[in-house]
């Protein structure tokens, strides 16, 4: 797996990283609550590109109703883990991987580790902002996608990852995982609505990258 991390600490929690964790659900970081959703996007490479691009260039956040601003790449240190030789020992020469730029059709630049964005949505009368940075970058031939963290600001404390995968049977699936605590005592206060609205976005999220925009 090539996948890089970013290793600032601009994020609001500690769990960086945990969406990746295999027991998330069983044993999330303590006080947060743990989600995972799946669902089939179709089947083929043809699907599973589209996808991906899509997915890579926040079509699963502007697809739900959201508005993305304010991006901005990411100045600090990444690790791209170390690259082995063929009896297990790390190599002498540890080359870093090159950070190219790349952009959708719209110009729109690709998510990238330690990128910063700023998410909005309205809900009733009031528009939520909410910072996040991304934490993560995972970039196979048959799966792709990140995960982000809330930053200050965030209504939410936590991490959520978006993740398309294509199977053995050339099916293509997204998966979305997430932890997630009220980042303050006045957040705290209004947490079940704010939970209902999460579900809600969720949905949206699953329904974001459907071919028939459908889950």
């Amino acid at each position: 797996m090539r996948r890089a991390t970013f290793t600032d600490t601009a994020v609001s929690y500690a769990a960086i990283g945990g969406t990746l964790a295999p027991d998330l659900l069983r044993y999330p970081p303590n006080g947060y609550r743990p989600i995972e959703r799946t669902v089939r996007l179709g089947s083929g490479e043809e699907r599973f590109q589209l996808a991906s691009k899509s997915l890579m260039t926040w079509g699963v956040q502007r697809g739900s109703g959201m508005t993305v601003t304010d991006l901005l790449s990411s100045t600090g240190e990444q690790y791209t883990g170390l690259v082995f030789n063929a009896d297990g020992q790390a190599a002498r020469d540890q080359k870093s991987a090159a950070n190219e730029a790349t952009f959708g059709d719209d110009g729109t630049p690709y998510i990238v580790n330690g990128m910063s964005a700023h998410l909005s949505v309205k809900v009733g009368p009031f528009t939520i902002d909410a910072p996040v940075r991304v934490v993560y970058v995972i970039d196979e031939p048959d799966r792709v996608g990140f995960a982000y963290g809330t930053m200050v600001g965030h209504p939410a404390s936590g991490e959520e990852s978006f993740i398309v995968d294509k199977r053995d049977d050339d099916s293509v699936w997204l998966t979305i995982r997430a932890f997630s605590r009220p980042s303050t005592w006045r957040y705290r206060l209004g947490w079940p609505v704010a939970r209902l609205q999460q579900a809600k976005f969720t949905k949206r999220y699953l329904r974001a990258l459907h071919p028939i925009g459908a889950a």
